[in-house]
Formats: C-alpha cells, sequence, structure tokens
C-alpha cells in the first residue's frame, strides 16, 4: 500500500500540492485524473522521490520515500516519467537493460539478460530490440521505456502519462497489458491519465484531483458520474453505460 499524510508540495509561495492524504491499495490499479494544473504529476514524483516534499509523509509498503536509501527504494518501486528522453545513443535493448541497474549495478547476469528478453516480449519490441531510440517513432520509444520501466521488476509501477504518443490501438494495448501486470504478476499499478474512458474501462480505483487537493476517490462506479465530472472538470459531462462499461461523452 502507498499511504500519503498531510503531503505539501510548494514551489516559492505557490501551493500546488495542499495537504494531501490518501492510500492507494495494494495489487489494485489505480489511475489519478483530473484536468491541468490538478497536481497529479507532482503527486506521482513525490511518491517517487523525484522532487521533495515540503511537508508530510509517504510509505511504500512501510518504507519512508524521504530516508529509505535509494537502492532500496529502486527495488520496490519504478517510475515512468512524463519527459522520458536519453542524451545517449542507445538500443532498445540497452535501455531496457537499464532497468535491471539496482539489481545488477551495471553487470547484467544471465538473470537479468532474462528479465530483459521478457520486458522485450511483454511489450512485443523483439524486431526493433537493435534499433537506436533516435530512429524509432514515438509510439515505439514510448513502449521501449515502459519495458525498461517492467523490466526493473518491482511490486509497484507508477507511470505518468503512459499513452504519450501510442495511436488508440497501442493504448489499448498498452492499458490492457497494464491490467495483465496487475492480474497476472500481482503488480500494484499507478497511472496518470488524462482519458477518463480509458481509467474507467481499465482501473479498479480512481483518485480525482483539482486545485492541488483530492477531489473524490472510490471505484469507477462512484467516481465516474455526470455531476463528479462536470464539477471536476468544468464542463458538461454525461456518462453512458456500454456493455457493462461507464463512458463518458463530454464534446457538446
Amino acid at each position: 500500500m502507498i499511504d500519503a499524510r498531510d503531503v505539501v508540495k510548494r514551489h516559492g509561495s505557490t501551493t500546488v500540492l495542499d495537504a494531501v492524504s490518501l492510500q492507494i491499495p495494494k495489487q489494485k490499479f489505480t489511475a489519478i485524473i483530473g484536468p491541468n494544473g490538478a497536481g497529479k504529476s507532482t503527486l506521482l514524483s513525490l511518491v517517487s522521490r523525484l522532487m521533495p516534499m515540503s511537508s508530510g509523509t509517504v510509505r511504500v509498503d512501510g518504507l519512508d520515500v524521504a530516508t529509505t536509501a535509494s537502492d532500496a527504494l529502486a527495488r520496490v518501486m519504478a517510475i515512468l516519467r512524463q519527459d522520458n528522453q536519453s542524451a545517449l545513443r542507445l538500443t532498445v535493448r540497452d535501455l531496457v537493460g537499464f532497468g535491471r541497474f539496482p539489481h545488477s549495478k551495471g553487470r547484467l547476469t544471465v538473470e537479468d539478460l532474462k528479465h530483459v528478453e521478457d520486458a522485450l516480449e511483454y511489450l512485443q519490441l523483439q524486431p526493433l530490440a537493435e534499433r537506436f531510440l533516435d530512429e524509432l517513432s514515438g509510439g515505439q520509444r514510448q513502449r521501449a521505456y515502459i519495458a525498461m520501466v517492467l523490466c526493473q521488476d518491482t511490486p509497484y509501477l507508477l507511470l505518468d502519462e503512459p499513452l504519450n504518443n501510442l495511436d488508440m490501438a497501442h493504448a489499448v494495448g498498452m492499458m490492457k497489458l497494464l491490467r495483465r501486470a496487475v492480474d497476472e504478476r500481482g503488480k500494484t499499478v499507478v497511472v496518470v491519465l488524462h482519458d477518463i474512458n480509458f481509467a474507467s474501462c481499465y482501473a479498479d480505483h480512481i483518485i480525482a484531483m483539482k486545485d492541488g487537493g483530492v477531489a473524490h476517490e472510490g471505484s469507477p462506479q462512484q467516481v465516474v458520474q455526470d455531476g463528479v465530472l462536470s464539477a471536476l472538470y468544468g464542463i458538461e459531462v454525461t456518462v453512458h453505460e456500454v456493455k457493462g462499461q461507464r463512458l463518458c461523452h463530454y464534446f457538446t
């Protein structure tokens, strides 16, 4: 479980997160939604220690992220940043291999190489394994970075907008893959999403954020409602049930 208590993040005089407290369930798929500037990516960055908190505490499986050694934390939690990029000219296989660094310290063992091959297969990247990242499309690169995160083989996976640069088919495939990681591998997956319908159809738990705080949280049935989403985004949202899924219409 991820347990955040009274988490505050300030940039100068601006409060980005204001006393956020929440619990993210273990071995479930949690989606974080909300308008731009709500604090979604900031929350993920604080949980993963990409940036320091101004105050408050976050614990992952009981480990305080502010005081736990980096190598120990990297064995528990992997993060896909929104702005992934590398200045090095790497092949896909090399990049995915970096996911094993918390385990290998740069010296890949036979076991590490098995994890690399598994991640390449899981993301259907074997045909691209020897290609350089700068030779790939944006969607292919995104899949390679997600393979690197999966290769780290941590119980907690945090992904900030993993559907960036993916077309509809690959976006659906990515959500199915993350769903399988929860159902088949027992992972705890936390994803920042802009697409409410993906959150509704694939997540077990939804955290809806607005103005640096948690506006609503609960199951898709509890959060994906006309009034909740209309107030959250400031536009009219109508929820329809289609084949047992709650889907949002907000184009008119």
